[in-house]
């Protein structure tokens, strides 16, 4: 089964939508201190489209004072370089999802969600199961994750301006090549290819030759705002699930060929699940909202694509374990209705390499 075949795809956009109504049933959500996040999220939503706006504004002010001294009623050049800048800021730059973004390097609530909406999920697990034996049941993600250090090694901490200074490097580097594209696109002759040329890059080796081809082919024909789109709305999703998973894997310290691995075997499902939220991410003022709402899913995806972590103390050949996601065919074939059904083949189950193995159970509720 292919990392990135569409049934994978459909079932992450489908836990999109599981996750959120999942996260938006957690009292927790509601509690003072969340109200008081949300309407500051809703402010720095607001704050956002004003920041994208104001050069804008700047920009139409200027144009109007000119045009005391210059005719503009015939031209057409300064409405279209009113609408490029704005459509560069957000669909070429993505100032709103960097602005987003920058938030957990500010204050830790999504980190705080992440980990309240995991301890969410641990209970309405049990509390669906109280019944049954409790030896046949999964073990808990949250107790034994919460004792992981969020920096990992302490002898390799990374102070907090250092990563935000790594994420403004990583986020300059991509707004930077996607300018670039865009700017060369315009090229007499050769522009018309490059935008389809950097589609079949970016698909080769997650689509394969055949079908990354038959994107670049049509996308010679369609228009380039179309093909930017496109092209941003993959690239995004990407990093968004990454950002998304951070609280994840500032616990469970992978190297970078182990984190490689674990995004390639679920790459697929990951898509789905990032390029949905992202959609309801450029949701006018509401996307800082929503963003905290896709990071509670975040914590519900993780119990369906990973094992309970054990204890830190026996963590050492944990994450090699999850680099292969051994229950993926089980969990792609149940049916939507089922997802929190049990449906595991435990001689399919690879065995981790611990002192003391995790128990499986009813690895899907």
């Amino acid at each position: 089964m292919s990392n990135f075949d569409p049934n994978a795809i459909l079932r992450g956009a489908q836990l999109t939508v599981v996750g959120a109504l999942r996260a938006l049933q957690n009292p927790g959500l509601f509690k003072y201190e969340h109200y008081r996040q949300a309407a500051i999220a809703v402010c720095a939503g607001i704050l956002i489209r004003f920041l994208i706006a104001l050069p804008i504004f700047a920009l139409k002010a200027t144009l109007w004072a000119l045009s005391f001294a210059v005719d503009f009623e015939k031209a057409t050049w300064d409405d279209k370089l009113v609408g490029g800048l704005d459509f560069i800021a957000i669909s070429v730059l993505q100032v709103p999802f960097f602005l987003m973004s920058l938030m957990r390097y500010i204050t830790p609530t999504l980190d705080h969600m992440f980990m309240d909406s995991l301890q969410w999920v641990d209970q309405t697990y049990r509390e669906k199961h109280k019944s049954e034996d409790r030896r046949t049941l999964r073990p808990m993600y949250y107790p034994n994750l919460r004792m992981y250090s969020t920096h990992g090694d302490t002898s390799k901490r990374r102070a907090p301006k250092d990563a935000a200074l790594a994420f403004l490097l990583r986020f300059g580097r991509r707004a930077a090549i996607s300018l670039v594209i865009y700017i060369l696109s315009y090229l007499p002759l050769v522009g018309r290819f490059v935008l389809p040329a950097a589609s079949f890059y970016a698909l080769n080796k997650a689509l394969g030759s055949l079908p990354a081809s038959m994107i670049f082919g049509s996308g010679i024909f369609l228009p380039r705002k179309y093909l930017v789109v496109f092209l941003q709305s993959y690239f995004s999703s990407r990093s968004l699930m990454r950002e998304l998973l951070e609280p994840y894997f500032s616990r469970i310290r992978f190297n970078k060929e182990q984190k490689r691995r674990w995004f390639r075997d679920r790459e697929g499902l990951l898509f789905g699940f990032g390029v949905g939220f992202y959609i309801f991410l450029k949701i006018p003022l509401l996307g800082v909202l929503i963003y905290g709402i896709a990071e509670a899913s975040t914590a519900y995806l993780i119990t369906k694509i990973t094992d309970p972590p054990p204890l830190p103390t026996d963590s050492d050949q944990f994450a090699e374990s999850q680099t292969r996601w051994t229950n993926k065919h089980e969990f792609l074939r149940l049916p939507l209705a089922n997802l929190d059904a049990h449906h595991v083949d435990s001689d399919k189950m690879q065995k981790l390499s611990f002192e003391e193995p995790l128990r499986q159970g009813k690895q899907f509720s």
